[in-house]
């Protein structure tokens, strides 16, 4: 069965999704489960305890919180297929800006953990920053200044190395946290997420995939743990719902 695009909980009005959770969860040894469609306490109990004992598709534990969103979907019912938003049609600045991403995975500080370097500073003056600034948002805005350059468009993104400046001058279409984490199929390659950390601090990186709940991303500034202040251009895997402030979609 496919995920139905939002986090199925307590109080769950279409009973039909209800029973194939209470199918699945008696199948897999759990319960038994009355299959009458109704997503109450008790069903909601037995979903905390098959989060308990499991991981998702990269080894983590799943959240035991009693919903079942698209992570604990793909687990329950078996799922590794990408979710819909994966092989929409995307757009050719969308297209170009990951071909243009790709091809930086590698490129490295120089020296390490001084936020310079040949590429690296190219990213900051095309973002209109200094040699030394923080550098995730602007690789991003030279990520998508290329794509459009090749196909001959302008580059939509506000010429700034802020990700919240990025996020409140968007002129994309923005999908808030909440919506996205309900309905993955939303999300598709190209999209831009945004952290926020606070005090007008955050990261940003490029989607290059969307699958079980997760993004695969490239990002500059970063590292293999994630950090906001890494070495280099790297690709990773995050969870949707690590995604605080939300994406922006240049596609439209």
């Amino acid at each position: 069965m496919n995920y139905p695009g939002r986090v199925i909980k307590k109080g769950e009005k279409d009973a039909d999704i209800v029973r194939a959770v209470q199918r699945q969860l008696n199948l897999k040894g759990l319960g038994p489960l009355e299959v009458d469609g109704e997503f109450g306490p008790l069903t909601e109990s037995v979903v905390k305890e098959f989060q308990s004992q499991h991981v998702d598709a990269y080894g983590i534990p799943l959240v035991f919180d009693g919903l079942v969103g698209s992570v604990t979907w793909s687990v329950l019912f078996g799922s590794d297929t990408p979710e819909p938003g994966t092989e929409k049609l995307r757009s050719v600045l969308l297209e170009k800006a990951v071909s243009v991403a790709e091809s930086q995975l590698g490129i490295l500080e120089e020296p390490p953990g001084s936020n310079r370097g040949v590429m690296v500073e190219q990213y900051q003056s095309r973002a209109g920053i200094s040699p030394g600034d923080p550098w995730c948002a602007a690789f991003v805005y030279w990520c998508f200044a290329e794509a459009a350059g090749a196909a001959g468009l302008s580059n939509p993104l506000p010429r700034t190395g802020s990700c919240m400046y990025h996020w409140d001058h968007a002129k994309g279409h923005r999908i808030v946290k909440q919506r996205a984490t309900n309905d993955p199929s939303l999300l598709m390659p190209g999209h831009i997420f945004i952290i926020n950390h606070g005090n007008y601090r955050g990261h940003t990186g490029i989607v290059t995939s969307v699958k079980n709940g997760y993004i695969q991303t490239i990002e500059g500034n970063s590292n293999t743990g994630g950090s906001r202040e890494g070495l280099g251009v790297v690709s990773l895997s995050r969870k949707i719902v690590s995604i605080n402030q939300g994406f922006i979609d240049y596609s439209r």
